[in-house]
């Protein structure tokens, strides 16, 4: 399947909006998986993906059907993360095949989305 093509909305106010295609990833992890901050300097230091999130879930479960879950009394417990990240596609394709040694496989996700800009 080929990626969309970027094409410009075609509103006449001062500052038209420009739409530009890219690729958003979203990886999940735990707190127990210790390879977060290296993950981290690989998209910061060697890929420079245009910028990441790290989210911390309040519950969640995988495939082992394990649910992982907090509550006020248990703040220390091995809840879930999602690391999201956007780039133009042919960079979040690379920083995917790189990142693939960080995580699980079938841990990370991604689909094409438009970015607006202000055409400067």
């Amino acid at each position: 399947m080929s990626e969309p093509q970027p094409h410009t909305d075609t509103t006449n106010s001062p500052e038209e909006q420009q739409l530009l295609w890219a690729t958003m990833v979203r990886v999940y992890l735990s707190e127990s998986d210790h390879g977060l901050k290296a993950l981290l300097k690989c998209l910061h230091d060697e890929l420079r993906v245009c910028g990441a999130t790290v989210t911390r879930g309040v519950a969640g479960f995988g495939a082992s059907g394990v649910v992982h879950g907090t509550s006020l009394v248990d703040l220390s417990s091995d809840l879930p993360l999602v690391l999201e990240f956007f780039d133009r596609p042919d960079r979040a394709r690379a920083a995917i095949e790189r990142i693939k040694d960080f995580v699980e496989p079938g841990h990370v996700v991604s689909w094409s989305v438009s970015v607006e800009s202000n055409g400067r």
